[in-house]
């Protein structure tokens, strides 16, 4: 299979060591209760506010304070002690932002958009509690929330186990027996590498590149992320320098450009992870964006686009542009995607077939490697893995089934069946159909994407497309556990621990320390968040802006299984023509830039591109692309590609480190003044 030049680069950047060392202790449990109390309010909160994660901020933070705390007590910690720091500070922050978290549950029922849909006052009591009494008082500690706390707690149970079932078999499939180079392992570990140069009094590049990283981060997050939130805390008006998220200029271009939603952001940080990503696909996101603002005004001007209307600002045009033409296009992207990534997998397959011709002995050794897996990795028992896959996928469909029939139960207790179906037999053979031989499959594919060129492959709206075509009606089952998953990612993060030393089982004792505080964790924080100001309000931008536009989007495919579905904003949004097109233009663009020797990345640059969503993302992220290629590039030479992967990791760093400061601030304030709300 013919590889890009450019992740070539990433492939010998580490190479394993010969021991692993179990590096779970009573330092990995410290860092864990520190990340876990400290850092996840800001994670928490930095999500509200920018929608950005600094999970990878709070795990530098996490581990240099840990190397000046050793440092201090004349001890050292050696790289897997530090990584497994890294993983655990990574496991215990909790994500409460766009789509997930207790924030955006109670957030959707009383969502606008929702309402609009229909879908507001079918989602199911195990899901959210509808009473604006209960919602009203802005507290977690209700009755009420009991049964949503407590399907919270069981999915993280099986989410935490099922990290070590099918994504660790296939990461023995395709690094121990296929032997696959996975070229973005490096640059997780390559952070690691350099504090653990520090931590041993090695003063190597590494370390004062971090360093120049993490500076240059708190100054920024000084003047964009600090001083709004602490303004905001003491003042009756934030100062705010930078709009966050971004600055809407959509009213300023339509009249040159209708039906373009011309958004820009100043995050600093977008810039550095321009130079950091992959080149070539950089470059075909900011072409996919230059197509999308040419396509548009053409699309309008012949009436594809006619839900646009002047003055509807940057939001409400990407969802009018959405409902006309973008959802059906997309999905052809998509499916483009997918087809491609199987095709380059099989493609390989028969590639590797062929090299080896009648080579059974080699075949045979190379299988031994999944039975016998390198001495002293600290590996897990094989037959383990497939017990806890097979156990967490048998409790997520049984999960599920309760689920249904709960909502079903409540719907004729209301005297509206029709919002939830009865589960039937069928639905029940859907979900073992997508548990154990869809996920599988589906798992094996994206693990050899994932091994081969860094990416890993989805096929598109598989969950959705299952639900409408099951004729279930109701809401519910959006809302319900989908036996559905693709565990290729996983292979990722067994393959950054082989590197760095650290033996498997280390992780496994990690998530199940971890899994009562990230519990407690979201509970409390969620709470804490929610007691400062209402979500979404003007406290958190973020959720203001982005929250109804993602509730939109979410209640448009919804909307395919309410009663009378048949004329649902889905159906109006389903244009098959749109597919076709799409699919088919995403196909000629592979076929042509692999006809030309182009790189395979500028395809899926192009796809993400068109999307039309993020132009505030993908305009700071070229400039960051073009500035790494044409001037620091030249300046540093082969090295370049390395400065900056620990250059952005210190910069994360710095982010993480004021935005803690900042909102120990205003956690004070609002603990101290009274709230106005």
């Amino acid at each position: 299979m013919q590889i890009d030049k450019e992740l070539q680069q990433f492939r010998d950047l580490m190479k394993p060591p010969e021991t692993w060392v179990d590096a779970f202790g009573l330092k990995a449990m410290i860092g864990g209760l520190f990340v876990g109390l400290i850092m996840t309010p800001a994670s928490m909160y930095m999500q509200l506010v920018t929608g950005s994660d600094i999970g990878s901020a709070a795990q530098w933070v996490t581990i240099i304070l840990f190397l000046e705390v050793a440092r201090r007590s004349f001890t050292q910690l050696s790289r897997p002690e530090i990584y497994i720091l890294y993983y655990m500070a990574g496991a215990t922050l909790v994500h409460s932002g766009l789509g997930q978290g207790l924030l955006w549950q109670q957030f959707v029922v009383q969502s606008e958009e929702m309402r609009k849909f229909g879908i507001a006052d079918k989602i199911p009591s195990w899901y959210a509690p509808h009473s604006p009494d209960v919602l009203g008082q802005r507290t977690f500690f209700h009755s009420a929330w009991l049964t949503p706390i407590g399907l919270m707690a069981l999915s993280m149970l099986l989410s935490r186990l099922d990290n070590f079932g099918l994504g660790y078999i296939m990461y023995r499939l395709t690094s121990d027996v296929e032997k696959l180079p996975f070229p973005m392992a490096p640059v997780g570990a390559a952070g690691v590498t350099a504090l653990a140069d520090a931590s041993s009094g090695q003063e190597t590049w590494r370390w004062r590149v971090f360093s120049f990283g993490a500076v240059l981060g708190m100054a920024f997050a000084i003047v964009y992320l600090a001083l709004p939130a602490v303004s905001s805390a003491f003042l009756p008006e934030k100062i705010s320098i930078f709009p966050i998220p971004f600055k809407d200029l959509t009213e300023n271009t339509e009249k040159i450009l209708p039906a373009v939603p011309m958004m820009l952001s100043f995050d600093l940080g977008l810039v550095i992870l321009g130079m950091v990503l992959p080149f070539w696909a950089m470059v075909g996101s900011f072409a996919g964006l230059i197509l999308g603002i040419i396509l548009n005004p053409i699309l309008y001007n012949t009436g594809v686009l006619q839900n646009w209307s002047p003055g509807m600002g940057a939001i409400r045009t990407v969802n009018s542009n959405t409902l006309d033409f973008y959802f059906s296009f997309g999905l052809g992207l998509t499916l483009a995607i997918a087809v491609i990534g199987f095709w380059q997998v099989f493609r390989s397959l028969a590639e590797a077939r062929r090299m080896k011709g009648n080579q059974t002995r080699g075949e045979k050794s190379a299988w031994e490697a999944l039975i016998k897996p390198p001495p002293g990795r600290g590996d897990i028992n094989l037959w383990l893995a497939v017990l806890i896959y097979v156990g967490t996928m048998g409790g997520t469909i049984l999960m599920a089934w309760w689920l249904l029939d709960m909502a079903h139960r409540e719907a004729v207790a209301a005297g509206v069946p029709e919002s939830a179906s009865q589960v039937s037999w069928v639905l029940l053979g859907v979900f073992v159909f997508y548990g154990f031989i869809y996920t599988p499959i589906i798992s094996y594919v994206s693990a050899r994407m994932e091994g081969i060129i860094g990416n890993s492959v989805n096929i598109p709206f598989v969950r959705e497309a299952t639900f409408i075509l099951t004729g279930y009606q109701g809401a519910a089952i959006w809302f319900a556990p989908f036996p559905a998953h693709n565990y290729g990612n996983m292979t990722l993060y067994f393959r950054k621990t082989e590197l760095v030393g650290t033996k498997i089982i280390s992780m496994f004792k990690a998530e199940m320390f971890v899994l009562p505080i990230v519990f407690v964790a979201t509970i409390v924080f969620s709470q804490f968040i929610w007691n400062i100001a209402p979500v979404p309000s003007q406290a958190f931008p973020f959720t203001e802006v982005f929250w109804e536009a993602h509730a939109y989007r979410q209640g448009l495919m919804m909307s395919a299984t309410l009663p009378g579905g048949e004329s649902s904003a889905f159906q109006q949004a389903f244009k098959p023509w749109f597919i076709v097109a799409g699919f088919g233009i995403a196909m000629v663009l592979f076929s042509t830039l692999s006809w030309l020797g182009l790189p395979i990345l500028l395809v899926y640059g192009l796809i993400r591109g068109l999307d039309q969503a993020a132009p505030h993302v993908i305009i700071p992220q070229f400039i960051g692309a073009m500035l790494g290629r044409h001037y620091f590039a030249k300046k540093f030479g082969d090295m370049w590609k390395q400065y900056i992967i620990v250059f952005f990791a210190g910069y994360s760093c710095g982010i993480g480190l004021m935005m803690m400061l900042s909102l120990g601030l205003v956690f004070i304030s609002k603990s101290v003044f009274q709230s106005p709300y």
